[in-house]
C-alpha cells in the first residue's frame, strides 16, 4: 500500500472517516491505483476545494465563523432575544394580574376625572351662590339687628370669579405617567 487508508488519512486530517468518504465520492482527495490516499496530494486539493469555513468547523476551529459575524456576536443577540422574550411574558403576567394598565386609557380616564371635576366646579356658584346670600343676609341681621339683603347674582359673579381663578391655577399642573 503506498499511501495511507480512510481511517489513517482521518486521523491525519482530522476528520471523521465520514468526511474522509465523501471528499473521495467527489474527487477532493488524490488516491493512488490501489485505492489508498496520497494525503500530500490530498491536503493541498482539499485546501483548495474546500470553503475556509467549512474547513475550521470540521476540524473544531475557533468560531466557526469567519469575518465579523463570530459566535460571539450571535450568542450575543441570541441572548438579547431570550432576555426580551422573558420581560415580554413578565409584562403579559403583570397585565392579566392588574398590576399593569395601558397608558393610553389610564391617560383617557384622568383626562376624563380632570374634565368632570371642573365642570362641577364651573356650575358650583351657581348652585350655591342664593342660599350663601340667605345664610349671609342671615348672620348679619342676627348680628346688627337691621334687615339685610345680599343679591345672589352680585355673590355669583363674586364666587364665579375666585372659581374660575382656582381653575386657571389647577390647569397649570400636568399629570405625567411615564
Amino acid at each position: 500500500m503506498e499511501g495511507m487508508s480512510e481511517r489513517d488519512y482521518s486521523a491525519h486530517s482530522g476528520l471523521s472517516r465520514g468526511a474522509i468518504q465523501k471528499a473521495r465520492k467527489t474527487g477532493r482527495l488524490v488516491v493512488y491505483g490501489d485505492g489508498s490516499i496520497n494525503a500530500a496530494a490530498s491536503d493541498a486539493r482539499r485546501a483548495e476545494m474546500t470553503d475556509p469555513d467549512q474547513q475550521r468547523r470540521s476540524t473544531g476551529g475557533e468560531t466557526g465563523f469567519s469575518g465579523p459575524a463570530d459566535s460571539s456576536s450571535y450568542l450575543k443577540a441570541r441572548t438579547a432575544l431570550t432576555v426580551y422574550q422573558a420581560q415580554e411574558r413578565q409584562l403579559a403576567i403583570q397585565k392579566k394580574k392588574g398590576a399593569l394598565v395601558d397608558r393610553s386609557r389610564a391617560e383617557t380616564l384622568v383626562f376624563r376625572l380632570a374634565r368632570q371635576e371642573r365642570d362641577v366646579w364651573v356650575t358650583w356658584p351657581a348652585r350655591v351662590a342664593a342660599l350663601m346670600a340667605a345664610d349671609v343676609a342671615a348672620e348679619v341681621e342676627k348680628q346688627s339687628g337691621k334687615p339685610v339683603i345680599i343679591e345672589a347674582a352680585i355673590l355669583q359673579r363674586v364666587l364665579e370669579t375666585h372659581v374660575r381663578a382656582q381653575l386657571d391655577a389647577l390647569a397649570d399642573l400636568r399629570v405625567s405617567l411615564g
